[in-house]
């Protein structure tokens, strides 16, 4: 039975053989090499098969059998035993002598056998030696070069060693196989070969100089792929691959950096930069043997381009070339009795840059400055050769030029010099080479603080910044002079620019020295902030104004220079003691200097998120002094009542809330997880239990219990907004006490208060905890009763108009609750969010529905977002448009004309917050009711429905244009609408229709033309604008070359 079995699979590789060579059938190859991998067949019987083919007279019959048996080895090439790779090595080689139309499939067999892992020993030798004495490789179509490029490969890949027995004559085979060639794909490998030669220590031999030419004939690369082009190779990538070669040794730096020079002085700017970036390049393996001769010549190339360029691209590439060099020959270890080559290199560069910063026109001194500063970060030694010999120079100019504009550019120049010593790292006890310039320095500076020009006050003030950073520099009196300064351009100096960059030098300073601040900074601004608005009569507001502005200066300055612990504890109770005067003034126009208080105090609290022991400092004092001032303002507007006259404080704004809610989210976000634990218990005891032994003042005036019933007076429940701010900022690990009864409070708040700001805060916050609470049992218990819960109020209250506020706040609930699950992708939101869609088509709450979408799918400034360590899930908004769109389009086609536009808006939020790409996989299905949209009469659908056209009809334009009637006629009645936004988008759209294929749009220009001469005359400049860049576009359709 074994023989008949063999017999029949004899017979059964004979007529697949038979069918492939004689029928012209591809489809037996892979039947036969399956055959192979499935050792129901070997190669050798495929051979002994192919006999007659292989050996007929007929060229084309032999290429036939040949091409089978290589089609067969490609795909079984790692089932082949050894003998057999050994047979078929030799018989593929012996074919490279056979007539040329069999010598691609010849390749490709010899392709298979070089990736197999059994070869015998001195094959991959006897392949390489026949490919390059059989062979002109340039002679070949690109395919069959290809082969061979990856012959090669495969064989450096697993035969290294025996290719290295070649000696030179491996590179010198390979040399002669690439000279010549051309295609891009054939390069790309070619230049990967040439690498791994220089990289792998293959035997160069004297072919080092052919080598290079082969390759560097290629310089600078000058492609542009077709725009049909399969293979996806780019310039780009032809030019980093010739780069890596080019770069790989120094052996090549003798041919290669005069090359270089070469082509710097051509007038092609795309040579100029690839050679500027090639020379980048090497300089990271060349020392100073293989530079020093060419350096003349590559200085006078690089001079002259950052002096005469007027591409920013090249002087960027001349700059960081010439840094490249100076930090090659920083590297370079100096003999005693050696040429310093670094320092002869930077004598140059001095010698012809230094000069120009005399010159009285001063023409190049930024040229040359950006030079001198390029060579200066090379090395800590370079920077000291260049700065001792230009700082003289430079001080020397700033006291001989008496214009504030010469003085402005030699001070920026020296602030760029000074700020480039913290690039290395000194031991304290090393004196700082600035400090032989340092009296000079600061009386120039102080100086610059005191001119009346603006600009020299800034780059002053930056140039001073520079100079306090410098450790051990400024001595105390420097120091303490350098405060007075910035005092008084934060309190005195009109200029708002000035007073930006004294805080942004006060912040800097101040980290390194905060005691000067502390006894000389800190006292100022509390005086001014303690110091009262001027009582003005009715004409002179200007005073009133400036001391208004001086608070807010001081409360911005409060916050910048707390960057030390230490400065922290100074600055953060004055502060807090400007918000107590606040609330105690309770005038009107405090508001915003209360928010701008708590912004300052929310940026603190960032600024001293990783420092211990400032984040405690916060928990411990900050924070419940913030909750104590909240809480006692409430309670004593809780006490005059809600009705009153008397006004209630800052403290009770909602939007001065909602600033003290940031500045309590910020410290309780941060990871230091017994810190939050330890604090969290005692937010959650005082609004639970009106517990307030932890806060500054226990003496309140009143009680504080916001979730008292029946009817807790609204300055207190209002406070929810703060207690959601701690609570929903917290960790995932850190868990929340008493959070089952907390949630019922909150729910009972939602379903109960009459107050938005209460029941919107509390929605927020049932919704921020019920987003983390893990999942389990517990989670759909508490789901179950808040579903429940709503779905009562909801329809009790359906039809009774005198209940609207009820099913509001429920739905605001509803709203949120719905957010944070589909944040977590949890089951339970798919439900949630049909009853939004039920809600779409309800008389009184259709139109709040369909703008919740919109909230639905953005991020939240203060809960349910990373910040707060919510439990957002990538892709969710693509999730929810995915599960909810068909719904929306169904129901928008079932719905009555009032309800039409509730789900056009909702699906145009949807829709506005998708990426294009998701965007446009729907378009064909949803372009329809996009179209409906743009006749929506609300507003708010009109121009979400804009915002997504735009794009679509600049990356879909076949689609868009086969409704070009309907876009062209709704898009030109709404560039006369009310609102100015939609005016200015439709007139987008139509400016974008442009893109569409002009046989499509040109039916329509004559008609666009006319109509767009209304808006040119539009009240607002914008809209105008936006016409003319519209019209014109249409007007140029149809002309030559577009």
């Amino acid at each position: 039975s074994e023989g008949f079995l063999k017999m029949a699979a004899d017979l059964s590789v004979v007529g697949l053989v038979e069918e492939f060579v004689v029928g012209q059938h591809d489809a037996p190859a892979k039947d036969l090499a399956t055959g192979v991998i499935d050792g129901k067949c070997t190669a050798l019987e495929i051979v002994e098969a192919l006999g007659a083919s292989l050996t007929n007279s007929e060229p084309r019959t032999r290429g036939r059998g040949v091409h089978l048996l290589s089609q067969v080895l490609l795909l079984s090439y790692s089932t082949l035993s050894q003998k057999e790779v050994e047979v078929l090595v030799i018989f593929y080689v012996d074919r490279l002598k056979d007539h040329h139309l069999i010598t691609p499939y010849v390749l490709q067999g010899l392709k298979a056998l070089s990736m197999s892992s059994v070869m015998p020993e001195g094959l991959a030798v006897m392949v390489l030696k026949a490919l390059f004495q059989e062979l002109h490789v340039q002679s070949l179509l690109q395919s069959d070069r290809h082969s061979v490029y990856s012959i090669i490969t495969n064989f450096m890949d697993n035969r290294e060693q025996e290719l290295k027995g070649l000696g030179a004559d491996f590179t010198f085979g390979f040399i002669q196989a690439m000279d010549g060639e051309k295609d891009p794909r054939n390069l790309l490998i070619a230049f990967q070969i040439s690498r791994d030669l220089i990289v792998n220590d293959y035997d160069l031999g004297s072919f080092v100089e052919e080598l290079f030419e082969i390759t560097s004939c290629y310089f600078p690369v000058d492609f542009t792929p077709p725009s049909t082009d399969p293979h996806g190779i780019s310039q780009d990538d032809l030019v980093l691959s010739l780069r890596s070669v080019l770069t790989a040794t120094p052996r090549f730096a003798e041919f290669l950096l005069p090359l270089l020079v070469e082509k710097l002085d051509s007038d092609v700017q795309n040579a100029k930069v690839d050679s500027l970036q090639t020379l980048m390049a090497c300089c990271k393996d060349y020392r100073t043997k293989d530079l020093k001769e060419f350096l003349p010549a590559l200085w006078h190339s690089i001079r002259r381009e950052v002096f005469q360029t007027a591409v920013e691209k090249v002087e960027t590439e001349g700059l960081a070339a010439l840094q490249a060099i100076a930090t090659s020959l920083s590297k370079s270890v100096i003999d005693s009795d050696a040429e310093d080559s670094l320092d002869t290199f930077l004598s140059n560069v001095l010698q012809d840059c230094e000069h120009h910063l005399c010159e009285p026109d001063m023409k190049l001194v930024w040229p040359s400055a950006k030079l001198l500063q390029a060579a200066a970060s090379a090395s800590y030694r370079a920077w000291c050769k260049i700065t001792s010999c230009i700082f003289p120079l430079l001080l020397e100019q700033f006291n001989k030029h008496k214009q504030s504009s010469q003085r402005w550019t030699i001070l920026g120049i020296l602030k760029i010099f000074i700020k480039l010593a913290d690039n290395w790292s000194r031991d304290e006890e090393d004196e700082n080479s600035l400090c032989a310039f340092k009296d000079q320095l600061c009386g120039l500076v102080f100086s610059a603080l005191t001119d009346s020009s603006a600009q020299l006050q800034t780059v002053g003030t930056g140039t001073l910044a520079v100079l306090g950073s410098q450790q051990g520099l400024l001595s105390p009196s420097d120091i303490e002079l350098s405060v007075d300064h910035l005092n008084r351009l934060i309190l005195q100096e009109d200029d708002p620019q000035v007073c930006a960059a004294a805080l942004e030098a006060s912040a800097t300073i101040s980290a390194i020295h905060p005691s000067a601040f502390i006894s000389k900074m800190v006292p100022a601004l509390t005086r001014e902030l303690s110091t009262e608005p001027m009582e003005t009569k009715d004409d002179v507001e200007q005073p009133a104004l400036t001391r208004h502005v001086m608070h807010q200066r001081s409360v911005r300055a409060l916050a910048a220079i707390s960057t030390h612990p230490s400065v922290v504890q100074k600055t953060v109770p004055v502060l807090l003691k400007h918000l107590t005067d606040l609330q105690k003034e309770s005038a009107d126009s405090k508001g915003d200097v209360a928010i701008l208080t708590c912004q300052s105090l929310q940026l603190v609290v960032e600024q001293c998120k990783d420092a211990g022991d400032s984040s405690q400092y916060f928990h411990q004092m900050v924070v419940p002094c913030l909750l104590g001032l909240a809480v006692q303002a409430s309670i004593q507007a809780s006490a005059v009542g809600c009705g009153s006259e008397v006004p209630l404080g800052v403290l009770c704004e909602e939007k001065v809330i909602a600033a003290l809610g940031t500045v309590i989210s910020t410290a309780y976000s941060h990871r230091q997880t017994e810190l939050v634990s330890r604090t969290i218990s005692q937010v959650v005891a005082l609004f639970l239990d009106g517990n307030d032994s932890f806060l500054p003042e226990n003496n309140l005036g009143g009680k504080f219990h916001p979730f008292h019933t029946p009817s807790p007076p609204w300055p207190q429940t209002q406070l929810i907004a703060l207690l959601q701010a701690a609570v929903c900022s917290l960790p995932k690990n850190v868990v929340v006490p008493q959070q089952e009864r907390l949630l019922a409070q909150l729910i009972e708040l939602c379903c109960t208060s009459n107050h938005q700001f209460t029941y919107t805060s509390a929605a927020k916050c049932v919704a921020g905890l019920i987003n983390k609470y893990p999942a389990g049992e517990q989670l759909d218990g508490v789901l179950r009763d808040v579903l429940k819960k709503m779905d009562s109020e909801l329809q009790r209250n359906g039809g009774d108009c005198s209940q609207p506020s009820s099913r509001t706040r429920i739905f605001t609930l509803l709203l949120w609750l719905t957010k944070s699950l589909v944040l977590r992708y949890h089951p339970v939101a798919a439900a949630l969010t049909d009853k939004l869609l039920a809600l779409l088509t309800d008389p009184e709450l259709g139109a709040e529905a369909a703008e919740g979408f919109s909230l639905l799918v953005s991020d939240s400034a203060d809960v349910l977002n990373k910040a707060t360590h919510a439990d957002v899930r990538i892709m969710y908004r693509q999730r929810f448009f995915t599960e909810n769109v068909s719904k929306l389009v169904q129901g928008f086609h079932a719905a009555g004309k009032d309800n039409k536009s509730n789900y056009l808006k909702a699906l145009s939020h949807v829709l506005n917050s998708l990426p294009k790409q998701v965007l446009l996989t729907q378009l064909p299905s949803l372009l329809t009711l996009l179209l409906e949209a743009l006749s929506c009469p609300d507003q708010v659908v009109q121009l979400s429905t804009l915002g997504c056209l735009q794009p679509l009809l600049l990356e879909a334009p076949h689609v868009m244009g086969l409704h070009i009637e309907t876009l062209v006629g709704k898009l030109l009645h709404l560039t006369t609408s009310p609102a100015m936004k939609v005016r200015i988008s439709s007139l987008q759209c139509m400016h974008a229709l442009t893109k569409l294929p002009s046989h499509v749009i040109l039916p329509h220009k004559a008609r666009v033309i006319q109509a767009l001469a209304k808006p040119l005359d539009d009240k607002k400049r914008l809209v105008r604008r936006e016409a003319v860049a519209a019209r014109g576009e249409w007007f140029l359709l149809g002309s030559p070359g577009r």
